[in-house]
């Protein structure tokens, strides 16, 4: 097989998406949220309850990294956690209004995070680059 650069085509992106959300975070005076805890919460933005083990699942992360995550988001009044009531031992979470206030920011730095990324690019070709890059993250989804 030919060495391709994808791995570190894929590192650059994430690299440079990673200083677009943390400038446009800081640009709205919010310097207590980093980019890895964007899935976890964009996840809770639907309001729905979840526990730990499914939101680690949900976002191809492993427990303790969620659980690193969650105490952060959770000390600065984002998400709250809580026992299940059917079940004392599993550990739930759910968004805060504070958190709540973050969804439209959210939304304006995927917008952009679009604009910049997706630029010139036909919706046959975005389709096929999903499709591809979610093939990649299954193939390694073992490696957790």
């Amino acid at each position: 097989m030919k060495n391709r650069a994808i791995i570190a085509y894929c590192a650059r992106i994430r690299e440079k998406a990673n200083k677009l959300i943390i400038n446009s975070l800081k640009a709205s005076g919010y310097n207590d949220i980093a980019p890895s805890h964007g899935d976890i919460l964009n996840l809770l933005f639907s309001g729905q309850s979840y526990p730990m083990a499914k939101v680690a699942q949900k976002i191809y992360r492993s427990k303790p990294t969620v659980t690193t995550l969650v105490e952060k988001l959770e000390v600065n009044g984002y998400i709250s956690r809580f026992k299940s009531e059917d079940d004392a031992r599993v550990v739930m979470i759910k968004i805060t209004q504070k958190g709540l206030e973050l969804k439209p920011i959210f939304a304006k730095i995927n917008d952009e995070l679009s604009r910049v990324t997706q630029n010139e690019f036909s919706q046959t070709e975005l389709d096929f680059l999903e499709t591809l890059l979610k093939k990649m993250t299954l193939n390694l989804k073992e490696l957790q």
